[in-house]
């Protein structure tokens, strides 16, 4: 039993930060209701990386475990009455569209609160429900762009570089997780629901609290160095260096110690916090001409001989493989009926007596729309009209 079995969560969002928060209640054992068009959500259709899988793409497959499908129109009576049922007993909906839309549709907070007073009720948006850009695509590369972080590193005069990852998507959906969770435990104090209203612009600006603080108290410009420094706001040399036959990460070492363990006597004259800052570019052109001279693995041994920070640089293939994910056990396995065996990231959290769990991968369009109207009271004829009349479609 998870730690949030027994509580409902309506899910009625789509591509990645509400379906990745909704998965996350789901991960520790709340009763994930997807409900998605009868055709299915967009994600479905829209395969990241090109991969396609057999049924289910794996971009979909990803943010929808431990949820079961319930294909609505909303956009028709019978539908709007089905999903206002459901919401009659639900704990939390979970919604990201455009501002303006769940009015329109009849899903919106007041509405919906007026059915059910205890509902938490989650509303995700780009960059917030009103104001000067609440028509905006909320998308993550654009908010990574505009969040300021992407000058805060690499090379000044070369074009800012984005994360790696869908970043702002993430961020977001860990901050609805998040709010989720503390308007449940608010609910359990005081018996109240309420509206928690969470945008990808204020998730990915607060994250920043450090940098931003630096900015707007200390007072430092964010200057990026002629070379490729990893932070404007953390000394030299801190980023990514090539090796004779890699790459490896450095964090601010003692410049006096870094200068004896790679043989470059300038760097042993240095101050850190005086040359570190001053002194940024020359720092990183010395050790980077030095540390293409030797492994990875030689350096790496050099510098945790001396208890400086460094790592190696992984691709994908060697995070899967490393033996701390193993030890860890980061990725999760498991046998999906349609998409075969599958190895995906697990949840994050351990708890000692209320563990996260897979007990279902992600759903078939419409795979368990009768089951859960069954379990709303429908009756069965009930259930077969709305079938026949487009409202719901059963995955048949």
């Amino acid at each position: 039993m998870g730690i949030l079995s027994g509580y409902r969560v309506l899910d009625c969002s789509i591509a990645m930060a509400g379906p990745f928060a909704a998965q996350r209640l789901g991960d520790l054992g709340a009763d994930v209701v997807k409900v998605e068009p009868t055709g299915g959500e967009w994600q479905r259709h829209v395969s990241a990386g090109g991969a396609k899988g057999n049924k289910i793409n794996v971009s979909f497959m990803s943010l929808n475990r431990n949820k079961r499908s319930l294909a609505v129109d909303l956009k028709s009576e019978g539908g709007r009455e089905v999903l206002a049922d459901l919401v009659k007993s639900a704990d939390v909906f979970i919604q990201n569209y455009r501002p303006g839309v769940a009015a329109r549709l009849g899903v919106d907070y007041e509405t919906l609160s007026a059915l059910n007073p205890r509902l938490i009720y989650v509303s995700m948006s780009g960059y917030g429900e009103d104001g000067p850009y609440a028509q905006r695509p909320g998308q993550d590369l654009l908010l990574q762009a505009m969040s300021g972080a992407m000058r805060s590193a690499g090379r000044e005069g070369e074009p800012p570089t984005p994360a790696g990852m869908y970043l702002a998507d993430a961020i977001t959906a860990y901050t609805a997780f998040e709010g989720a969770l503390a308007a449940l435990l608010h609910r359990e104090r005081t018996g109240e629901g309420q509206l928690v209203q969470v945008n990808m612009l204020d998730a990915i600006t607060t994250i920043q609290m450090q940098e931003l603080s630096v900015f707007t108290v200390g007072k430092k410009p964010q200057t990026r160095s002629a070379e490729p420094h990893a932070h404007c706001y953390i000394r030299s040399p801190y980023g990514t260096f090539k090796t004779s036959d890699g790459y490896l990460a450095l964090a601010f070492p003692p410049l006096k110690t870094l200068g004896e363990i790679i043989a470059e006597p300038a760097l042993m004259l240095m101050n850190d916090e005086r040359d570190g800052w001053e002194k940024r570019d020359q720092i990183f052109a010395l050790t980077r001409d030095r540390l293409e001279t030797r492994s990875t693995a030689e350096w790496l041994d050099a510098f945790a001989a001396a208890g400086i920070w460094a790592g190696p640089v992984y691709g994908y293939a060697e995070l899967v493989a490393d033996p701390q994910i193993a030890h860890n056990g980061t990725f999760i396995e498991y046998d999906h009926p349609t998409e075969g065996h599958v190895k995906t990231p697990g949840f994050p959290i351990r708890f000692s007596k209320s563990p996260s769990t897979v007990d279902r991968g992600a759903p078939q369009v419409g795979e368990h729309s009768a089951e859960i109207l069954k379990q709303a009271g429908y009756s069965p004829e009930r259930i077969s009209a709305l079938a026949a009349s487009g409202a719901i479609a059963t995955g048949e």
